[in-house]
């Protein structure tokens, strides 16, 4: 199976708590596909724990973890987010934010204590999480006659392509999904068919 066609993420959010001298450190760790949805999430965190006086996050997206940001919320550099950041990477995950918010308990835990205690908070929302590996599906829209159904619905069977939106008539339409190591293969075996067209769509 080749690694670019499959990623391991978390299935749903999940929640952890680390105390430290009196401060708390909850984390959450919720899955996203885009970076458009952080600041959503963000935000709602900030609402839930008003009173917390930091929200340190870190993030990673993309099947080769190329996207990515990490984010101390006015900690010392490095101390936050940087921790975060590692409990992702150390647990071969993308597709996963994790916010942890400091409720300060009144003692100081210097640069070494706060960099341990994200890094714990971030690794005990993780440990809760339930763990998947997710296929790199692609989407394509074809056309064809509709003289050619029996050839393009023997392909869809053969090679299980997942089908969406359909429309049957003098032209025909379908959106259709198939894992990304399959792309080369089947796209081949359309492209025999007789005046069929196809659009890329898009891949998740």
């Amino acid at each position: 199976m080749p690694e670019s066609d499959i990623y391991r993420t978390i299935k749903s959010g999940s929640s952890g708590l680390y105390k430290e001298k009196g401060s708390r450190f909850v984390s959450a760790a919720f899955p996203v596909s885009e970076e458009s949805e952080i600041k959503k999430i963000i935000d709602e965190i900030r609402r839930e724990h008003h009173e917390a006086r930091h929200h340190c996050y870190a993030y990673l997206i993309g099947a080769k973890q190329e996207i990515w940001r990490a984010n101390d919320d006015g900690e010392p550099s490095g101390t936050g987010g940087r921790p975060i950041l590692g409990q992702i990477r150390a647990a071969e995950l993308t597709n996963v934010l994790i916010v942890v918010s400091r409720y300060f308990g009144g003692t100081l835990l210097g640069v070494s204590g706060l960099i341990n205690a994200y890094r714990t908070a971030a690794e005990s929302a993780l440990s809760n999480a339930e763990k998947i590996d997710h296929i790199i599906n692609e989407f394509y829209e074809i056309y064809y006659p509709y003289k050619v159904m029996n050839d393009v619905m023997k392909v869809i069977k053969e090679e299980d392509i997942g089908q969406s939106a359909h429309s049957f008539d003098l032209e025909c339409r379908i959106i259709i999904n198939f894992r990304l190591s399959a792309r080369e293969k089947i796209l081949g075996r359309f492209s025999r068919i007789e005046d069929l067209k196809y659009k890329f769509l898009d891949v998740k």
